[in-house]
């Protein structure tokens, strides 16, 4: 691992280890009844599905694992994890889809979103629409009317994505849209909401490159 990579990911085992310090001050039934997840009282572990996949989350230490035991290497979805639990209002679904720059602080993080999200998810995607539509319909996405091609899916418990790609031409590059639930600012700050973007990205990405 380089210097850079090394440095990178320093910074981001910060906000994780922070989230871990507080998590004991959030009572687990209040988090399980908010989220709709489902807390363990003998174990003391909740079970959060993220995209798909049971993740295990200890409590009171926060520690966050793969439902096989095994480590999550990454922090930022480990602390988006915890930030769902300790932040959640108890909003069901909406189902009235609002943009990034219609959450709070959405304008003044919209650059670093473009970048991190819409334009990886259009660069990633926008010439392949096969891997797109395969790697969402393995998440068991559903398949909407917007752009080209675009589907909607549930990130966390009562958390949707909608992920739009338009194919571009010989005038115009290709381009995305993401959409959420309207329920999301009730679960994730803006700066929230740009690691669910990411952390969706990588995982559908793994899904159409992986064999």
């Amino acid at each position: 691992m380089d210097r850079v990579a090394i440095e990178e990911k320093r910074k981001d085992k910060i906000p994780y280890d922070y989230n871990k310090s507080i998590f004991k001050n959030f009572n687990p039934e209040v988090m399980e009844k908010n989220t709709g997840t489902i807390y363990d009282r003998e174990s003391g572990q909740f079970v959060v599905r993220l995209m798909g996949e049971n993740v295990i989350v200890k409590y009171p230490s926060g520690e966050v694992f793969k439902e096989d035991g095994t480590q999550i290497e990454k922090y930022p979805p480990k602390a988006l994890i915890l930030r769902y639990l300790m932040n959640a209002k108890g909003v069901a679904p909406l189902g009235k889809n609002i943009t990034y720059r219609d959450v709070d602080g959405g304008n003044m993080y919209y650059n670093n979103f473009y970048g991190r999200c819409l334009l990886r998810l259009a660069k990633t995607f926008g010439k392949n629409i096969e891997g797109f539509k395969n790697s969402l319909e393995k998440l068991g996405a559903e398949k909407v009317d917007m752009g080209d091609i675009a589907y909607k899916f549930e990130f966390l418990n009562n958390i949707y994505v909608t992920f739009a790609l338009w194919e571009g031409d010989d005038e115009f590059p290709p381009s995305s849209q993401i959409l959420f639930d309207g329920n999301a600012p009730f679960y994730f700050s803006a700066e929230d909401l740009a690691v669910v973007g990411d952390v969706s990205i990588g995982t559908i990405t793994n899904l159409a490159y992986s064999r």
